[in-house]
Order: C-alpha cells, then sequence, then structure tokens
C-alpha cells in the first residue's frame, strides 16, 4: 500500500490530503474547521437529508452489498 501526504491552503485554512494507492482523500476535518467547530460542523453536515440522500446514491452505486431495503428504513424513520 503506498500512501503520500501533501496540504493545500484554501482561504487561510490549511487542508491536508494523502493518496493511498492510487486514491485520494481529502481531511473533512481540516475542511470542517474553516466553520466552526469541527466535531458539531460534520455531525450536522451527516445529518442533513441532502447528505443522507448523497450517501445511499453514492452506496447503490459503489457498493455490491448495499442493503437498499435496510438504508430506506433509516432514511424515512
Amino acid at each position: 500500500m503506498a500512501k503520500s501526504s501533501k496540504s493545500l491552503l484554501v482561504d487561510q485554512t490549511e487542508i491536508s490530503w494523502i493518496w493511498v494507492d492510487k486514491e485520494e482523500y481529502f481531511s473533512l476535518t481540516d475542511i470542517a474547521k474553516k466553520f466552526g467547530e469541527p466535531r458539531i460542523v460534520i455531525q450536522n453536515w451527516m445529518r442533513a437529508r441532502n447528505t443522507i440522500h448523497f450517501l445511499g446514491v453514492w452506496e447503490t452505486i459503489h457498493n455490491p452489498d448495499f442493503n437498499r431495503i435496510e438504508f430506506d428504513a433509516f432514511n424515512h424513520g
């Protein structure tokens, strides 16, 4: 597993990201710091209806074992 990391300054906020093999990952925590306490920002973002919808679509496309019925119960509960 090849790993490398870098950072980028965006609007006076340092955002780190890493590459693992050929996949690129940005730090949500670093991005959230720009908007307040990262724990609260990410927690609120994860509860937003649009985020939940996006996660369902992403899982449907990328996860062959995704249980759509179970997700729908969670999504509408």
